[in-house]
């Protein structure tokens, strides 16, 4: 793990001279050219896809650039990251592509065969007597003036286009070549932790900056060039006094700025083990709820921390910034450890254009990696431990099992139901007894689900998930609080339900019974 802190570099009034910029600014506008120049010709010959052999590149640099070793390995750890960076970013574009066009491919399936059925059904005669009814039943639209059939072809034609087109950016981006931006005015040092002050060629001792000067600029200025640039101001300061420190100097909006990375200082571990206890957090567009589970696996406090959608960019991360303080405020009160899901998003953002505006606007909208990378960094600062379990079935778990038992909130029903996964994963990893946290079905559903031991039990909450969304009793998770048994279950196979369902799908609109034999 590292860290980066960064800082406009600072220009004392005894360092500037007659056109007011300090002796390393000037030092930093004449060593860039030549650092670009050599980081181009090194990222042009890692793209060649030829052997790369750093040292033979190593006394390439010194002799042409006339700068040493240190600088030259600065110049080869720049230009290996940016090319790495660009292999992954194509990489990662040709994947995400590739899942646009899986996405539109399994919608046109679904949709020429909707259509296709729905024609074979009103070319029998006797359709008006069906006892299974049409699936997607002929209708008009006084507003538009066309059937929902045109529609359907017209998204069809429109959606066969999208999919030329991804297939063609695909095969396109695996035939041309990568190609990296490297930017201009940026000197980089890479450190190391042998050396004095991490780095033998940019040491700072906490307050002076002392830069060794490569032997192509030495004439002009001196062996070395030194600047006061202080300390980085920190609430929680991690940066060490010893270990390797790299050195990045970019210019950004008429100004030098200076950034050191470096390996953290170790905190000290004020969260307890997750066995005596931890916070669950399930994160919402709207909300994050959480709840404290003590070592027995019992609710003892829960909560909402509620979240605006829809904010700017800035106050969004400030927005993001307060829940994890908060978050930090509670773990350090129970003195746990917080655990979280595990969500991965690409796969439902690649099929943003096949699902409605509102769900792609909310999942567009859902910073989820942007909070857990900012509160993994507001914990770590703290010594609080972040745990991530899988977040299978925790929502439907939690509405089942704790949502009437403790009166919660849907999301922080869900937050137990993580915070007691994590702590039986822990008891089992280290061969202790978790029955009491287990996620078995209760007694009052075992006989409406097929119970399979050679299975997980995650199958049964598969099975249950199913029949309640085929019920048509529960249509929202409000409704989870007034069920006080579950027969309706043992009844979804019964000839009164499957005629309820029957009626349902023969009722028709007045409009779907107009001239349907002239769109035959």
């Amino acid at each position: 793990m590292t860290l980066t802190y960064c800082k406009g570099l600072p220009t004392p009034l005894q360092e500037l001279n007659a056109i007011g910029k300090t002796q390393l600014e000037m030092f930093l506008s004449a060593y860039a050219p030549i650092f670009r120049q050599a980081l181009c010709e090194t990222v042009n010959h890692l793209l060649l896809g030829e052997a790369f052999n750093k040292s033979n590149w190593n006394t390439h640099l010194q002799q042409t650039y006339q700068i040493n070793k240190r600088h030259a390995n600065g110049v080869i750890a720049s230009a290996k990251g940016a090319v790495d960076s660009a292999k992954k970013s194509r990489t990662l574009h040709i994947k995400t592509l590739e899942g646009k066009a899986k996405s539109c491919e399994q919608w046109l399936k679904k949709a020429e065969k909707k259509l296709k059925n729905a024609q074979k059904f009103y070319s029998k005669k006797n359709w008006g007597n069906s006892k299974t009814g049409c699936v997607f039943p002929l209708s008009c639209s006084l507003k538009y003036r066309q059937t929902n059939w045109q529609n359907l072809r017209f998204q069809i034609h429109n959606k066969k286009r999208k999919l030329f087109r991804y297939q063609q950016k695909i095969a396109k981006l695996k035939a041309i070549p990568i190609r990296v931006s490297v930017a201009k005015n940026q000197v980089f040092v890479v450190g190391s932790k042998s050396e004095s002050f991490g780095n033998q060629v940019c040491q700072w001792d906490g307050n002076n900056l002392k830069f060794r000067v490569p032997s192509c600029l030495e004439s002009k200025f001196g062996k070395y060039v030194e600047s006061k640039i202080g300390d980085f101001p920190r609430k929680i300061n991690r940066l060490p006094a010893t270990g390797a420190k790299s050195w990045h100097f970019y210019y950004k909006s008429g100004k030098w700025c200076v950034a050191v990375q470096f390996t953290p200082a170790i905190v000290k571990q004020i969260s307890r083990s997750v066995n005596y206890g931890c916070i669950g957090i399930d994160l919402n567009p709207g909300s994050i709820g959480w709840a404290y589970i003590d070592r027995e696996g019992n609710l003892k406090a829960h909560g909402q921390i509620n979240l605006q959608t829809g904010l700017p960019k800035g106050q969004q991360q400030a927005q993001i910034v307060n829940a994890g303080l908060q978050l930090a405020r509670l773990a350090t009160t129970y003195q746990c450890p917080i655990v979280c899901e595990k969500l991965d998003f690409s796969t439902k953002k690649e099929q943003l254009r096949e699902r409605s505006r509102k769900y792609a606007r909310m999942l567009s909208g859902w910073a989820y990696s942007q909070f857990f990378k900012q509160l993994n960094s507001i914990l770590a600062n703290r010594g609080i431990e972040l745990i991530t379990v899988n977040p299978a079935y925790s929502s439907i778990i939690g509405l089942v099992k704790y949502l009437r038992m403790y009166a919660l909130a849907s999301d922080e029903a869900a937050a137990v139901v993580i915070g007691r996964r994590a702590m039986r994963r822990r008891r089992a990893m280290s061969g202790r007894r978790a029955m009491r946290l287990s996620e078995k079905l209760p007694d009052s559903l075992t006989a409406l689900v097929k119970v399979n031991s050679t299975k997980h039990v995650w199958s049964q909450w598969s099975q249950l998930n199913n029949q309640i969304k085929h019920s048509g009793v529960i249509n929202r998770r409000h409704d989870y609080y007034t069920v006080s048994n579950w027969d309706f279950l043992a009844n979804l196979n019964t000839g009164e339900a499957n005629a309820l369902r029957k009626d349902a799908s023969e009722t028709y609109t007045a409009e779907s019974c107009l001239s349907i034999s002239a769109f035959v």
